[in-house]
């Protein structure tokens, strides 16, 4: 693809894991990418992996205004359009029980989680979408789909986000097509604490025998955001191994 016919994405949390996996897909299939982080050296390690002229990087927090602002403003200067979006970020920083979670952790994780998604897509839509169209996946869980034992709020948080998936799907159509993906288990930082030093035991529980790799929801995603998928919207696509159907959420 050349490169002024090249389609853009704006991938947050996408200086490693899954994000950097969504990103390094699109870059493959001839995509410009803008990935956003907290850490500026590691976006630019992960930039730099994407190849030359691939990415732009804007460091910050997800769930800041001023970050948005910044990584839709760069994004139209370097590349002149932002085809796609992906609220990939994500936070849970607890396990266990939620009755006696502290307030201001369970803000914190529905900032991030589910009202910085909808702030993306608001300045995202604003700035171009609304008028050129476009493509959004949600980064959801299969926390979502019933009560997970110890990820309750961050299971709460992406039943939220499942829900605004479809809200968005209907408001926003037909010009602008809004999908989530719903991973269990997939091997990454983020979600270590759930199978390190156990990995075989909780795969055995998964009719797959496997658990997810980055590259099994950077595959999804990817479709749902390319014009295959162009009569696909409000549908949270299940990436599970299989792991649902026996009842396993984690």
């Amino acid at each position: 693809m050349a490169e002024e016919q090249a389609r853009v994405a704006i991938v947050t949390g996408a200086s490693r894991g899954i994000g950097l996996a969504i990103a390094q897909v699109l870059v493959n299939r001839g995509d410009r990418v803008c990935i956003t982080g907290r850490n500026a050296d590691s976006l630019a390690e992960a930039a730099a992996s994407l190849g030359e002229g691939a990415a732009i990087t804007v460091a910050g927090r997800a769930h800041d205004a001023a970050h948005q602002e910044e990584a839709v403003g760069r994004t139209l200067e370097a590349f002149g359009r932002i085809d796609f979006l992906v609220n990939n970020v994500g936070t849970n920083p607890v396990f266990g029980p939620i009755i006696d979670l502290d307030l201001d952790v369970v803000r914190k994780i529905l900032d991030i989680n589910v009202v910085s998604a909808f702030a993306w897509t608001q300045r995202v839509h604003r700035a171009w979408m609304a008028e050129h169209g476009g493509a959004i996946v949600n980064v959801a869980s299969v926390a979502a789909l019933r009560p997970a034992p110890g990820l309750g709020i961050y299971g709460m948080s992406k039943a939220a986000l499942r829900y605004l998936t479809e809200q968005l799907a209907v408001e926003l159509g037909p010009g602008v097509r809004v999908n989530a993906v719903a991973p269990a288990v997939v091997k990454t930082k983020f979600a270590a604490a759930l199978y390190e030093g156990r990995e075989a035991q909780v795969a055995s529980t998964y009719p797959a025998r496997r658990l997810g790799e980055p590259r099994d929801v950077a595959g999804a995603v990817a479709f749902l955001l390319s014009d295959d998928a162009s009569w696909i919207t409000g549908h949270t696509m299940v990436l599970d191994g299989g792991s649902t159907l026996v009842g396993q959420l984690a």
